[in-house]
């Protein structure tokens, strides 16, 4: 037997028996000439210290850092002086016998035992020593509970776990699709998903009626620190439902998840604002609520203003906005002004205007205006101690600068250290929006987002607002669903709007329309950013520090050199001829 326990498992009740453990040497330590180590396994680690046996101090002084062991030895209390109340196992220790060597190693690139700063390209480059990290080890075992306990939710609820192909049908709408050239059809090309959408949209056609599945997806888009080229999801389809059903059942999903994984209760139901007052309050569609500072609409109070740049502004259809900070005007320095002016140019506006109190009320246009000053401060309920900023412009845009402003600020006053969950819903999205760079609308969502019926005759497609909803966890969105076109009538009309015409759309999605002709129940689901959630529960700061193998920023595997050549004889096998640049 090559090991009788694992090394987080031994405590007082074994003292006295005889075991045998295997692992890794995570750390040796010699006092005074007293020698012992800390034996690792996924589960923990256990301090080993040497018999009488001669043999076995020696077998000591030949091992190395990151050596295989195993050892056979007996369980013994630790004196009072030794105990490590930060162990597990901190109040025992394993008295060596006989210790055997199962595999040496080198000395390793990057520190195992400790989490010191190492670049990311060797912790990529070498992940699978990355991987040995305590904290790296709890993460994927973590992410493990984490996806065990959204199965047992979901199992519970009559859902059933169904798998969809990875091959698929290229579908291009929205970020670039990976393609996969077929052998068997020469210049034909399969497509990676970037999510099972169309596929589960069928499986409830088919009367599967409440399905889901961690499922594996991939996009060929820029990266950040919470995207990667192939990523999971937890993808969840309903039939017989509408948008209550579902939010429901992913509240209850996120509830259900950390009170079983980290032992909290947390209150339901989740706040629920619609996207116009997420933009307006906050000025993101991904806010952080708990610490206030909402952005607050200035205009009525500059309507009369003294102050030539804002009454001019305001005839051209200008806002004025603002938020107060109820700390910090004593950190309210030139220097940082400079900086939240930079913010604001960027944007293409003028600047901003500040107001702090301190015992006396003092502002950037006490010399043009003083009176509006003390009006705007009141308006903003400015708090002895605070400050205020103020910006003058087109309403969007003048939104987004706030918004920006007021996480900076936040963070900047450590307001943002607090340890919560920080949920919200944001509904009623636009069900387009005007895209730039293809000159046309696209859907904000998808293409298969059922509208508010009601908004469907309006003159202008902007203002039609979509059954479609997003779960925003402290400021980042971790789930986006929609109730499903089920019409096809609807559904040829969305593709309309957004300029396929009838031959594109039966093209790319005729057999949706196809299986839309057989009775289509009414439907709709949600998805899950999988590594974003397991990242917010545990505070990490990358989705790349929940997954045992991602991705650099240039989508580039580091560790198997990947993507790479493949070599001429299989290009000609499958008919492809590469261009160089």
């Amino acid at each position: 037997m090559l090991r009788t326990h694992n090394c987080g498992e031994l405590r007082l009740q074994h003292e006295g028996m005889k075991v045998v453990l295997a692992g890794w040497v995570h750390a040796l330590r010699d006092l005074g000439g007293i020698r012992f180590l800390l034996l690792r396994d996924r589960y923990g680690l256990t301090q080993i210290v040497p018999g009488d046996d001669p043999s076995v101090k020696e077998a000591f002084d030949q091992l190395g850092s990151e050596y295989v062991i195993r050892v056979e030895g007996t369980v013994r209390k630790r004196p009072k002086e030794a105990v490590r109340r930060d162990l597990p196992t901190g109040e025992i220790e394993v008295v060596a016998h006989r210790v055997e060597v199962l595999s040496e190693a080198e000395p390793p690139p990057i520190y195992v035992d400790r989490d010191e700063e190492t670049s990311e390209e060797l912790r990529l480059r070498y992940r699978y020593l990355d991987l040995r990290k305590l904290r790296m080890t709890r993460n994927i075992v973590m992410r493990h509970r984490i996806v065990q306990a959204v199965r047992e939710y979901l199992n519970a609820r009559d859902f059933i776990e169904i798998e969809t192909p990875i091959l698929i049908k290229s579908t291009p709408e929205g970020a670039r699709d990976f393609v996969v050239p077929s052998r068997l059809k020469k210049g034909k090309f399969y497509a990676l998903p970037q999510s099972p959408q169309l596929l589960k949209q069928i499986l409830m056609v088919a009367g599967f009626d409440r399905y889901y599945q961690i499922a594996r997806c991939f996009r060929d888009e820029d990266l950040r620190a919470d995207r990667q080229p192939e990523f999971s999801q937890i993808d969840i389809e309903m039939s017989f439902v509408e948008r209550e059903d579902v939010m429901n059942i992913a509240e209850g999903l996120v509830a259900h998840v950390i009170k079983k994984v980290f032992g909290v209760e947390i209150s339901q139901p989740f706040k629920r604002l619609s996207y116009e007052e997420v933009m307006d309050r906050y000025g993101t569609d991904k806010p952080l609520t708990y610490f206030g500072m909402e952005i607050e609409d200035l205009t009525e109070v500059f309507s009369d203003s003294r102050l030539n740049f804002v009454r001019e502004a305001l005839k051209k259809g200008a806002v004025v906005r603002g938020f107060a900070a109820p700390i910090g005007e004593s950190s309210l320095s030139r220097k940082k002004l400079a900086e939240y002016e930079e913010v604001a140019k960027a944007y293409g506006l003028g600047g901003l205007i500040w107001i702090r109190k301190n015992r006396n009320l003092k502002s950037s246009v006490d010399k043009h205006d003083r009176p509006v000053a003390e009006v705007a401060a009141e308006s903003l309920s400015l708090k002895e101690g605070g400050f205020a900023l103020i910006s003058v412009g087109e309403r969007k845009r003048v939104s987004t600068v706030l918004g920006e402003l007021r996480l900076k600020v936040a963070q900047e006053l450590g307001l943002l250290e607090n340890e919560v969950y920080d949920f919200l819903w944001v509904v009623d999205f636009p069900m387009f929006e005007w895209s730039e760079e293809e000159g046309r609308l696209v859907a904000r969502h998808h293409p298969f987002t059922m509208p508010r019926l009601e908004n469907v005759e309006k003159n202008d497609p902007l203002e039609i607002k979509a059954l479609a909803y997003d779960l925003v966890m402290n400021g980042v969105e971790i789930a986006g669903g929609s109730i499903r076109i089920h019409r096809s009538d609807l559904q040829r009309w969305v593709f309309e709007k957004i300029g396929l015409s009838r031959e594109e759309a039966e093209s790319r999605f005729g057999f949706l329309l196809q299986a839309f002709k057989y009775g289509v129940p009414p439907h709709g689901g949600i998805a899950f950013g999988l590594d974003r959630f397991v990242m917010l529960l545990l505070k990490e700061r990358s989705i790349r520090e929940v997954m045992a193998f991602p991705k650099t920023a240039s989508g580039t595997d580091l560790m198997m050199g990947a993507p790479s050549d493949v070599s001429e004889e299989l290009l000609q096998e499958l008919g492809i001829r590469v261009s160089q640049g």
